[in-house]
């Protein structure tokens, strides 16, 4: 696969600043670094964004990750090695990146399960990790950028 186009956040370098910032300052809020790469890894397997899926299962590996919880991220549901706040984080995650698949995007149910297990500071975290995560996503995708590349 070759990519359509020269990334876009190295053509626009204000761009790349921007989302490195918005990453930074999400980290500040108390959300564990293992969720939040689940959490990103979660969302490029909803969106299909091979270079994100790649990526992410590779720094939970780094991390420590056991195989069985990183295999299981697709089917969190049903699997038996995630916290409830883990449930949580993927619940709005799948919420959030799939926006027009209902009504009610974000269900009170999966509100409220997320923000007892995340105080507020957290909650904004976890939301701003959510849309900086289908941001990439998306500019991976529009441009056809192939996995693996970024390891270069």
């Amino acid at each position: 696969m070759q990519a359509r186009m020269n990334h876009p956040v190295t053509i626009v370098p204000d761009a790349m600043r921007a989302l490195v910032a918005l990453g930074k300052a999400a980290k500040q809020g108390g959300v564990p670094a293992r969720t939040a790469l689940m959490v990103h890894l979660r969302a490029s397997q909803v969106n299909g964004c091979s270079v994100c899926v790649d990526m992410h299962a590779r720094e939970l590996r780094q991390a420590g990750e056991t195989d069985a919880r990183l295999f299981a991220v697709a089917a969190w549901r049903d699997a038996p090695y995630f916290t409830d706040a883990e449930r949580a984080a993927l619940a709005l995650t799948e919420a959030a990146t799939r926006l027009s698949d209902r009504e009610d995007p974000i269900p009170d149910a999966v509100w409220e399960e997320a923000a007892r297990h995340y105080d507020e500071p957290a909650l904004a975290a976890l939301i701003i990790e959510i849309a900086l995560i289908n941001v990439w996503n998306r500019l991976n995708v529009a441009t056809r950028q192939p996995a693996g590349e970024w390891t270069g």
